[in-house]
């Protein structure tokens, strides 16, 4: 009867730890929050390849663009917690939905399990060469001297650009006219084009114009300087002590995900981020590394939505 009762709990044992190791058991899906093209999408297909050969089974990505995020988060929360549907949400989809709409569905901190965040994606200060301003300081001057005057562009009411200059303007003590676009492509055409005179973009997005004189870059959104802009100097060496935005996409489940498994997904998102072709692509695309587990995730993501929601306050709560 010993004999039995010791073969029937290393049996147990045994499947448990299988079935455990045995991750995953199916393919996986990789939800992203928007449409192909964008910095989660782009990220989620270089990682889907080294996660598939990791693990040996698919990572696939799917993309439910829809509401700023909420369609996607939304889905998330409503899923398994047992790894195999996985979201690569970023600062928009969690932290400034709920700053923007308090009553919203899910809450980051309450409906996902945070792993671990992936990316930072900073931004930089943008302005038209027609513009007399050539450093930051004389665009503050001559915002000052012009209240309400000069306009600057978004990708859309209530988006990382609107919400980063609400910041900033704030802190300069100036007012400017919001026009908002249809996406970063066309807040980029519209400082090209003179319709507007500044906006904060992506560094992809602008680039090119930049190193060609077609738009005059004045500093970057984040605390550190970046490796593809590295003589863009940043708000805070500006006289803007502590100010630190940028939009940083991370890997979250819903809530519950065993911790074993937190363990696991971090330590091979980790190993993945770190491989020399993506790390490349990452700088290229003006993406720098924010790999650092659910303790500082969490954290960051509990200052996104203090960020944001003093962004909004600003705004006089609203976006529109």
């Amino acid at each position: 009867m010993i004999v039995f009762c010791v073969a029937a709990i290393l049996s147990a044992t045994l499947v448990h730890a299988q079935g455990r190791d045995a991750y995953p058991s199916k393919s996986v899906r990789l939800i992203i929050p928007a449409a192909p093209g964008g910095n989660p999408d782009v990220l989620a297909r270089m990682l889907a390849q080294k996660l598939t050969d990791r693990f040996g089974r698919a990572f696939v990505v799917e993309n439910l663009p829809g509401a700023g995020g909420v369609v996607a988060a939304e889905a998330v929360v409503k899923t398994s917690p047992d790894g195999h549907a996985l979201f690569l949400g970023d600062s928009g989809a969690l932290a400034i939905n709920v700053a923007v709409n308090p009553n919203i569905s899910f809450h980051p901190l309450r409906d996902f399990t945070l792993i671990t965040a992936l990316a930072s994606v900073p931004t930089v200060l943008v302005v038209n060469p027609s513009l007399p301003a050539a450093s930051l300081q004389e665009f503050i001057a001559l915002a000052k001297a012009k209240p309400g005057q000069l306009a600057f562009g978004s990708a859309g009411n209530g988006s990382i650009h609107h919400l980063t200059m609400a910041i900033f303007a704030s802190r300069a003590g100036i007012e400017l006219l919001h026009v908002p676009y249809k996406g970063g492509t066309a807040l980029v055409a519209a400082v090209l084009g003179g319709e507007v005179q500044s906006g904060w973009s992506g560094i992809p997005n602008v680039l090119q114009a930049i190193r060609t004189g077609r738009l005059r870059v004045l500093c970057i959104s984040t605390a550190k300087r970046s490796g593809s802009l590295a003589d863009v100097p940043t708000a805070a060496e500006l006289g803007f002590p502590g100010f630190d935005v940028a939009t940083t996409i991370g890997l979250q489940a819903a809530a519950g995900l065993p911790p074993e498994l937190v363990v696991r997904l971090q330590a091979a998102f980790a190993a993945a981020l770190r491989e020399p072709d993506i790390a490349e692509r990452m700088a290229n695309l003006g993406m720098e590394l924010a790999e650092n587990g659910t303790e500082s995730y969490v954290r960051y993501v509990r200052q996104d939505l203090e960020r944001y929601t003093a962004a909004v306050k600003l705004l006089g709560g609203k976006v529109q």
